[in-house]
This record gives structure tokens, sequence and C-alpha cells, in this order.
């Protein structure tokens, strides 16, 4: 289970995240990445995993796995960032070690595609 300060509960945080932020994606999983201008006490994580994914059970188990690794990956994350994790069919079926991987993954590109824009963004002003 991840801390209560480093869940996202709110709708229009995921929504903000998918729709702003910046994407990482594996044949798995896509990870959405917005930094938030409060700072509040550190990264705020939420999950989705919907039906095409699978069964109740299914979808269960893969949102526990990736609990479990995104908590294991809580202080790599940027303190002032709202991270979506949304599962794709794929992920069902992935080895735990696998399902890291193609989160790690995910997560380096989302983090440098966010830096990116930030840079843009400073230096243009």
């Amino acid at each position: 289970m991840l801390p209560a300060a480093h869940r996202m509960r709110r709708p229009a945080e995921f929504e903000q995240a998918v729709r702003r932020g910046a994407r990482g994606g594996r044949e798995s999983l896509v990870v959405h990445l917005v930094t938030r201008t409060d700072p509040g006490p550190g990264p705020a994580v939420g999950f989705v995993v919907s039906k095409g994914v699978g069964n109740a059970v299914v979808r269960n188990k893969v949102k526990r796995r990736l609990r479990a690794l995104v908590r294991e990956r809580l202080t790599e994350l940027p303190a002032d960032s709202n991270v979506v994790v949304r599962a794709l069919a794929p992920a069902a079926t992935r080895e735990y070690s696998s399902l890291g991987s193609d989160l790690d993954s995910a997560l380096d590109v989302a983090r440098s595609r966010a830096r990116r824009r930030r840079d843009e963004g400073s230096g243009s002003r």
C-alpha cells in the first residue's frame, strides 16, 4: 500500500496528469508525469487499470503489483510531481520483474520529457 500522502484521489489530478503530463510508454504500461505548482508532501501517484486488462481478480493483481513497484521507487520521483500509471492489457501476463523494468523505463522517459518541457519553458522567458 502506498502511504496516504502519496496517493492521488481527485479526478482533476488524474485528468491533469494524463492530459498535460509528459508520457513514457512501454508494452505493458504508460506513465504520465506532470509537475505540480504546490510542492506538497512529495510525489502523488494514481493508477488506472481498465477492464481491458482483465476481470476484477486480474485487475486487482495488476494494481497490487504496480503499487508495490511504485512504492519501491517513490524516492526516485520528483517531489513536486503527480504520476499516473496506466496499465495496458499485456500487464496482466507480465512477470513482476518485467513489469518493474517496464515501469523503470517508462518513468525514465517521462522524467526526461518533463525536464525538457520545463527547460524549454524557462528558456523562452
